[in-house]
């Protein structure tokens, strides 16, 4: 999954973006708004996490920029403590959910993960589709019951198809939900994670989790429940 933060104290940034990237996240950040909305309107977020209190466009005119330019991201705003008025006004620009400084990482990591689900319709951590179950809380996979292990990017891989079932999803699409902005894109790399993947969770060549759709990208066939 790839985020967003526009979050103008630089410390703060930093530190939410090394703890969601401790998560297996892929984390871009933006230090003011007019930033904050190139990113957001160019490249195909997961979720973003906006400050309220930014330099050059405050948070709730970015949000209701997205919002107005048809832009679906899923947004945590980012609100002073005790601040209710700013809570109730960035929930009206179009933010999904709030959160009051000073918080705990912890808090965060369990909210981004609930809308990232809410926004999927999947909101149980539990995904099962098959013999296949993952934890997207604990990034745990397994194939009936055994533990399937999973290296950071073909977890990635997994997580997103198994939240995006009978989509067709590009090599594009996949290269710029799993790694960050500044990575050097190489689409050759997810056949490679796709190979693995066929492998491990279809040893047998029984289920066919993934199917290839030559000019087009990937599907993932199986039921998601």
């Amino acid at each position: 999954m790839r985020l967003l933060v526009v979050e103008d104290e630089t410390l703060l940034a930093e530190q939410i973006r090394e703890h969601l990237v401790q998560q297996q996240f892929s984390v871009d950040v933006a230090h003011d708004g007019a930033d904050g909305w190139f990113k957001l309107s160019e490249y195909p977020y997961d979720l973003a996490i906006i400050d309220i209190g930014l330099p050059k466009m405050d948070g709730l005119s970015l949000i209701r920029k997205a919002r107005q330019n048809d832009i679906k991201t899923p947004v945590i705003v980012l609100t002073a403590r005790g601040s209710w008025q700013e809570k109730v006004e960035g929930l009206d620009a179009g933010a999904d959910d709030y959160l009051t400084k000073p918080f705990h990482t912890e808090e965060l990591l369990a909210r981004i993960n609930a809308l990232i689900r809410r926004a999927a319709g999947q909101p149980d951590p539990m995904l099962h589709s098959g013999p296949v179950k993952l934890n997207s809380r604990t990034q745990q996979v397994w194939l009936g019951e055994d533990e399937v292990s999973l290296t950071a990017y073909e977890y990635k891989v997994l997580e997103y198809f198994m939240h995006n079932p009978n989509k067709v999803i590009s090599k594009t699409e996949l290269t710029e939900h799993i790694y960050d902005q500044d990575f050097d894109l190489d689409s050759n790399v997810i056949e490679v994670f796709v190979l693995r993947l066929r492998k491990k969770l279809d040893p047998d060549g029984e289920l066919k989790p993934i199917e290839t759709l030559r000019g087009r990208g990937y599907r993932f066939t199986m039921v998601v429940s």
